[in-house]
């Protein structure tokens, strides 16, 4: 008989009967079953939160490798940015006046709405304030003119050399019903870099 044969004749229910060599290789296959999820349960299964743990952590690195390969390829870019920013920056702290400058560019304000053919009502400097790297000068105006004064007025603020702001700019006329004569309240801000000995 061949072993198709063999197989064939065998009865489930009469194990017992088989060939030695079908008993055995049955009680081998059995034995690799059991053995198999023996170690599934007793090894694999407590590794699996190991297992997950470490494939978030590998998923971690991978993001944090990239975005650093990334920053790594644009370094030069960014050194060239930052070069670029400093000498903005650099610019930006020239036009802000030094503490000695700040009489003259009080006056340089007044000058300019004087010159614009504006009459000066009100010119009052506060106190500085100071802020995170910079102060701040307000400075209270109130001037009486026509539109096209206070427009060149505004207009030699903003040509001056140093950074000087206009807020809370109100414009209203000086008598009721007419256009003809405005009367203009603004506050002029100027600002000024504290260097770390002005900011101890």
């Amino acid at each position: 008989m061949n072993i198709v044969e063999e197989l064939q004749s065998l009865d489930i229910n009469d194990v017992g009967r088989w060939p030695f060599l079908f008993r055995a290789a049955l009680i081998v296959l059995v034995f690799s079953v059991v053995l198999g999820l023996g170690i599934y349960w007793t090894i694999i299964q407590d590794k699996a939160p190991q297992l997950s743990r470490a494939q978030e952590d590998e998923q971690n690195l991978r993001v944090t490798f990239e975005n650093k390969q990334r920053k790594a390829a644009n370094y030069d870019a960014y050194k060239r940015q930052l070069s670029q920013i400093e000498q903005s920056f650099g610019t930006m702290l020239r036009q802000l006046p030094g503490e000695t400058e700040i009489p003259s560019l009080i006056v340089d304000i007044s000058q300019t709405g004087l010159a614009a053919g504006l009459q000066e009502k009100l010119f009052q400097p506060q106190p500085e304030i100071p802020k995170d790297f910079y102060a701040e000068k307000p400075i209270k105006i109130r001037l009486s003119g026509g539109y096209h004064e206070m427009a060149n007025f505004v207009s030699g603020i903003a040509s001056l050399p140093r950074i000087v702001t206009l807020h809370d700019i109100s414009i209203t006329p000086e008598a009721q019903g007419s256009f003809d004569r405005l009367s203009l309240e603004v506050t002029a801000k100027t600002y000024r870099y504290l260097d770390e000995e002005a900011e101890k």
